[in-house]
């Protein structure tokens, strides 16, 4: 048993390799480059045989992209941003999730519950796609800041109205006042669980210069504080981020050695281009094998109704903050709107629907239609708009911003 899968893992880690040398060559966004091989290798007689589950995303390939993101999040920038961000994350999954699950339900004729789950797991951005999307765009800083940071964050908001709806599902009747205590809890207590592993741990750093043990440090920290706040039915990636930005801000003031600081964040890059390469194939190698035919007509409504979900969410909360200093620009908010990428996210809860809902496979199907086009459609013209409205970070002699 051990054997293949040694030669499956040799695969994916050699096909990576290859599409990254090829995707700089080609200026193809690497997830998209990856997704195609994915697709290519389970046509293929050697056929990957590693299960693309919730549980797979979730505990394993969330965490070091989450944690790799947040470490380079500066807390000023994120600070300043966070009114913003958070109204888009929460507000916003909140506006598109319902925009979908009412279009779901009329036009594709699913029952409000199984139309209320598509609309959660679909409505929110995945960090995945997005991070790794908007990294290789080298777009301007506070518009990947903007972007990345309200993927993280929503995260959050999705997991408590699908965790709701799936009680509900199960027959529970949660009230109001349930519903908003366990969103308080989920988003709070994730927080609170990331940045007291990673004070913890820091403590712990702060008595070495040993990079390995520097390195071992924070992977506990990443996965340690996931794992805590997920066991505790809270928010895992809010707590990974969390985790990141303590290490990533406090950590490199003592905590974390000068000598070793190089090597942390090599690691975690290291660590988030495994992770990256991983769900991206696997998610080719699961998109080969659904029918994506026998449900075409469904896919394509879903796929417009996301797209109208998305629209609506990020033009009128955009609006809230036209007279302030968060103030976007419309260039933003077309990057906003189309750069609202699903993809493992999305795929993570589709996999987890509960077995009660009647249209649970067709939903699954549908989602990774939409998934489909926002890697390859989305993910494919977004550098084209970025370059298209002048968005691209540009640095002068040495590094520095010429913006």
């Amino acid at each position: 048993m051990a054997e293949p899968q040694i030669l499956t893992l040799g695969i994916i880690l050699m096909t990576a390799s290859l599409v990254a040398i090829a995707s700089r060559r080609l200026h193809v966004p690497y997830s998209v480059g990856l997704v195609l091989a994915g697709i290519v290798l389970a046509l293929l007689p050697l056929r990957i045989d590693l299960p693309l589950s919730r549980d797979l995303i979730f505990s394993v390939f969330l965490p070091p992209l989450v944690f790799e993101a947040a470490l380079q999040l500066g807390w000023q920038r994120f600070r300043r941003e966070l009114p913003l961000t958070a109204v888009l994350a929460f507000a916003g999954v909140l506006v598109a999730g319902a925009f979908v699950a009412a279009g779901a339900h009329w036009a594709l004729g699913w029952s409000w519950l199984g139309a209320g789950l598509f609309g959660v797991l679909i409505a929110a951005t995945d960090p995945v796609s997005v991070i790794a999307a908007f990294r290789e765009m080298r777009a301007e800083p506070r518009l990947a800041l903007i972007v990345e940071s309200e993927s993280l964050l929503n995260d959050g908001a999705a997991a408590v109205g699908f965790a709701v709806l799936a009680g509900l599902a199960a027959g529970s009747t949660p009230g109001v006042g349930a519903i908003a205590g366990s969103l308080l809890l989920t988003v709070f207590g994730g927080i609170a669980c990331g940045a007291v592993v990673a004070c913890a741990l820091l403590l712990v750093a702060g008595r070495t210069e040993d990079h390995l043990v520097e390195i071992t440090l924070t992977t506990i920290a990443a996965y340690g504080s996931f794992m805590l706040a997920e066991n505790l039915h809270m928010s895992g990636v809010l707590a990974t981020l969390a985790a990141g930005l303590v290490v990533g801000n406090l950590g490199w003031r003592g905590a974390i050695s000068e000598g070793g600081r190089g090597h942390v964040l090599s690691f975690w890059a290291y660590a988030a281009f495994l992770a990256n390469s991983f769900v991206f194939i696997l998610i080719g190698g699961h998109e080969a094998s659904q029918p994506l035919a026998a449900i075409g007509g469904a896919a394509l409504a879903a796929i417009g109704i996301s797209l109208l979900g998305r629209a609506v969410a990020v033009y009128p909360l955009s609006l809230l903050f036209s007279r302030s200093e968060l103030r976007i620009s419309r260039d933003y908010q077309h990057v906003l709107f189309w750069g609202g990428l699903r993809g493992a996210l999305a795929l993570a809860l589709a996999l987890a629907l509960p077995p009660e809902i009647p249209e649970r496979q067709e939903i699954i199907a549908v989602a990774f239609a939409v998934v489909a086009f926002s890697i390859f459609a989305q993910g494919l013209t977004m550098p084209w708009l970025i370059r298209r409205l002048g968005l691209i970070h540009h640095t002068g002699p040495g590094g520095r911003s010429e913006l």
